[in-house]
Order: C-alpha cells, then sequence, then structure tokens
C-alpha cells in the first residue's frame, strides 16, 4: 500500500509538471507574439517618427529663409516639453550644460 501510494503521488506530481510545462508553452506562445506585435508598433511608430522629422526640417528656415540642413542639425524635445533646433556637432557635455542653463533661466 504504502508503494502503490509512493506511485501514486510520483504520478500526480508528474501530471502537475506535464500541466505546467504546457501553460508556460502557452504562455511563451503568447509572449512571442505580444513581442511581435509591439515590435510592429515600434518600426511603426519610428517611421512616422522619421516622416514627422522630415517634415520638420523640410519646412524649417535659417534667420536669411534659406532651409535649415538637416544633417548639420537635430531636432531636441526636453523633458518640460520644449523642442529646439541644435547643431549636431555640440558634444553631449555641451548639450548637457545648455540645458542646465535653459532650465536655470526657467
Amino acid at each position: 500500500v504504502a508503494a502503490q501510494n509512493c506511485r501514486k503521488r510520483k504520478l500526480n506530481a508528474i501530471l502537475s509538471l506535464e500541466e505546467d510545462v504546457s501553460s508556460l508553452q502557452r504562455q511563451k506562445e503568447s509572449l512571442k507574439k505580444e513581442h511581435s506585435q509591439h515590435s510592429r508598433s515600434i518600426s511603426q511608430m519610428k517611421q512616422k517618427l522619421n516622416k514627422l522629422y522630415r517634415d520638420i526640417f523640410r519646412r524649417l528656415r535659417d534667420d536669411q529663409g534659406r532651409p535649415v540642413n538637416p544633417w548639420k542639425y537635430i531636432i531636441h524635445c526636453s523633458s518640460d516639453g520644449s523642442v529646439l533646433i541644435m547643431p549636431k556637432n555640440l558634444t553631449k557635455s555641451q548639450q548637457k550644460q545648455k540645458n542646465k542653463n535653459e532650465q536655470n533661466q526657467n
């Protein structure tokens, strides 16, 4: 009887583990699908952002009315919602210093 109970517990443990494996496999497939959907969504957002970036630079003009060169400038959006056009040749430390100065002025 003890051996029979032991075999029964072992069989129940195996069945429980098989159910867990099945559940985890379903969860894995679900997460793969979700990841794929998010990747497509991110790709679409990147395309929209690039289009917006091109549209903005197409419309921007300098003080003399000439188009702003997108290869020389970047659009910088700060955490407070302000948008700046900055030269690309500024180093990160210069950008950080400029951002600090702007925040101090506000």
